[in-house]
This record gives structure tokens, C-alpha cells and sequence, in this order.
């Protein structure tokens, strides 16, 4: 495996600023910025943009989101502008009877709650939320797993969870979840927005039906843009939109008043309108490009052991961080005492430049390869 040394240098960021929040949003690298500077002059001359250009960067965009999480056939992937986009049009299409239900965890990112609660208040399901354990229980992420397991049964019709917890990290049995939804004949959908760029993820492997994720947080991409795999159940779905570039033969651009009924293959369906955004899709490839460039592995393995001597520093002290064993190393969340005054401890963040993000009762803290010691020891030195 790569061994990856501080990368700041190549990102938008300010001196003095300790940003430990790429769960909230992630800085603009300077090759993304300028991939957009110069899609915005190319949009400035439109006579110079041509029918092919309409889809090129777009399975550009398909082929290297297949590479990064494991994707056989690129058709798979939908460019959409969020993760409520992906998720709407997976409970538009999830085979779902009156008197079934929906699992999810405890405390999900909203967009994969108000989805799935919709749902069943238009089609009489029962919405399952999977209670997190405490956090003085052994295990904790064990047994939240387990428990999850428990609650999906013969009526369920859809798993919907992340990779990793959003205001905490804590790592899902997806391998064991993805058995036990196929074994019920339920849908697994996934949330990837706060795993994937930063954590392993093989489509092959888990066998998810359908994967959601925002891209401007851990793929480094801008904002309105996100990639979403659908597998063989959405092959014959409905869209949310029914989109021009969608259907077959949309490359003749001189035919189109020969409307045609049939879609472009697989996933493509699913596009957002005006999917070939000449300003947003050269930023997605280049950021796509740089963590393919890095590795996933290498970046979890360069974030876990930056923050390794500060997680153990913080539990020695009285904070409470999930397990390293069972959270993701880019993404962790501080548990402080009851003590401790949030108002005050929030100040003292701003004071020294530490950029954080505040989650339920978590303090969030997610790194990334900009960061160093000097970011670490800035936010020991504020909690301290």
C-alpha cells in the first residue's frame, strides 16, 4: 500500500486554518478549481461545445466511479445532483405491499429518513428504526449490528443505512446485512456519502442494490453533484425525470423530434436533468482522478494513524470516542462530560481556527490528507 505524506499543498486552504470537518464539505483542490475555471470559459464559447461533449465527461464520470468502488459495467452508475435525488428514485421503484417495512438506524443523515417515512405513509409500511445501544455496553458497534440484523424479517422490503454513521463513524456489518436482506428478500440501499473516496467499498463484494452518494464531501467533488449505482431490480424502473439524453439515440442530435420510447441502458435512466454540466462534471473528473491517484486505502490508512495518539489521548482524559476498531479512521466522533460547556467549548474552537462540526451530541471530527499534527494538536489544545 501506498504511504501518503501531507497533501495541503494541493488543496484551497487558508494558513492557520485547521480544517477537520471533509464530513461537512471538502476544500476544493487546485486541480478541481481550475478543471472549473476552465469549464466555465469553455461555457463562455459556447460555439465551441459539440454534441460528443454532451456525453464524454459524463461515462468519463461512469468509468471512474466504477473503478473506485468496484463496478463492472460503468452503465450502472447515475449522475444525479443528491443523495434525496438517488434515494427518491430508489422508493419510486422499490417493490414494496401494504403491511411490510423499511429498517433504518437511529439518528441517519435526514435525506435517508423523510425518504423512507414518505414511503410508508403513502404505502401503509411500518418505518423500523434499529435503537443504537449505549455507549457504556462493551461492543457497542457489535451489538448495534446485531440488532439490526434481528430487525429485518420476511416483511421487509427495504434496508436502508450508511456505510459508516454520520456523527460518529461507527462502522455497519454491511457484508452481514446485505445476507441477511437478500435471505428476506429485501432491497439493501446505501448511503455512501461519508465512506466512499475514504473507505473501501466493492460493489462486487457487498452486493448493495442500490449505492447513494453526495460528492463534494469524501469524493473531493463540487456541490450538486453525486453518483449512484443501481443494480439489475432498477433495470426497469421509471425515472424521476424524463430526460432527453436519456433515451436511445439521444446522440443524434438532428433525430431527436424521433422521439423514442426506450432508455439508454441500465442506470443511465436515472441522469439527472442536464446531467452534462460543462462546469460541474470536468471538477467531478478531476477529483475523481485525484483519489483514484491516492488510493483509498492509503487515505484511511494516512487518516486512522493521524488521529490514532489523539483518540487515546482524548478517552484517557474522559471523552468518549467509539471504538478505533469499529468507527472509520477519517471520521470520529468526541463525546464530551457533562461538565463540559458546549457554548464555551465552541468558542475556544473559533479562537484557535479549529474547524469542526457539531452532530447530535457528538463533536465530529473528520480529517483528511490536507491535515498534519499541527491540526491534531490544535484541537487537543481547544478540548483541553
Amino acid at each position: 500500500m501506498t504511504m501518503l505524506t501531507c497533501q495541503r499543498s494541493r488543496f484551497m486552504l487558508p494558513d492557520g486554518l485547521h480544517y477537520l470537518n471533509c464530513a461537512f464539505m471538502a476544500p476544493l483542490a487546485h486541480a478541481v478549481r481550475t478543471a472549473g475555471i476552465d469549464g466555465i470559459d469553455r461555457r463562455a464559447t459556447p460555439h465551441l461545445i459539440s454534441p460528443p461533449d454532451f456525453f464524454e465527461e459524463s461515462d468519463q464520470v461512469r468509468c471512474l466511479f466504477s473503478r473506485l468502488v468496484n463496478i463492472s459495467d460503468p452503465n450502472r452508475v447515475a449522475i444525479i445532483p443528491s443523495v434525496s435525488y438517488g434515494l427518491a428514485t430508489v422508493a419510486r421503484n422499490a417493490p414494496v405491499e401494504q403491511g411490510g417495512n423499511i429498517v433504518i438506524v437511529e439518528e441517519q443523515f435526514p435525506s435517508n429518513v423523510y425518504t423512507w417515512r414518505r414511503l410508508c405513509a403513502e404505502r401503509g409500511l411500518e418505518l423500523k428504526v434499529v435503537q443504537a445501544p449505549e455507549r457504556t455496553s462493551g461492543n457497542r458497534a457489535i451489538a448495534w449490528s446485531a440488532r439490526l440484523l434481528a430487525a429485518i424479517d420476511r416483511r421487509t422490503a427495504v434496508v436502508a443505512l450508511p456505510q459508516v454513521h454520520w456523527t460518529d463513524g461507527t462502522l455497519f456489518d454491511l457484508e452481514g446485512v446485505g445476507d441477511r436482506a437478500r435471505e428476506c428478500n429485501a432491497l439493501l440501499v446505501v448511503d455512501g456519502t461519508q465512506s466512499v473516496g475514504v473507505l473501501p467499498f466493492d460493489v462486487e463484494r457487498l452486493r448493495p442494490d442500490a449505492l447513494v452518494c453526495a460528492a463534494y464531501k469524501w469524493l473531493l467533488g463540487p456541490y450538486s453533484t453525486g453518483l449512484a449505482y443501481f443494480g439489475p431490480v432498477f433495470d426497469h424502473g421509471t425515472p424521476i425525470e424524463e430526460n432527453w439524453i436519456t433515451r436511445r439515440g439521444s446522440e443524434a442530435f438532428a433525430d431527436l423530434v424521433r422521439y423514442r420510447d426506450e432508455y439508454q441502458p441500465a442506470a443511465i435512466r436515472y441522469d439527472v436533468g442536464e446531467r452534462s454540466n460543462f462546469t460541474l462534471l470536468p471538477m467531478l473528473v478531476a477529483a475523481l482522478e485525484l483519489v483514484l491517484e491516492w488510493t483509498v486505502p492509503a487515505i484511511q490508512n494516512y487518516c486512522r494513524t493521524l488521529t490514532t495518539d489523539l483518540t487515546r489521548t482524548l478517552r484517557e482524559r474522559g471523552y468518549w470516542i467509539e471504538d478505533d476498531r469499529w468507527r472509520g479512521g477519517h471520521l470520529f466522533g468526541i463525546r464530551v462530560r457533562d461538565s463540559v460547556d458546549i457554548a464555551r467549548l465552541a468558542e475556544r474552537l473559533r479562537t484557535r481556527q479549529v474547524t469542526v462540526s457539531l452532530r447530535g451530541d457528538a463533536i465530529r471530527v473528520a480529517p483528511h490528507l490536507y491535515n498534519d499534527a499541527a491540526d491534531t494538536e490544535a484541537l487537543l489544545d481547544a478540548l483541553d
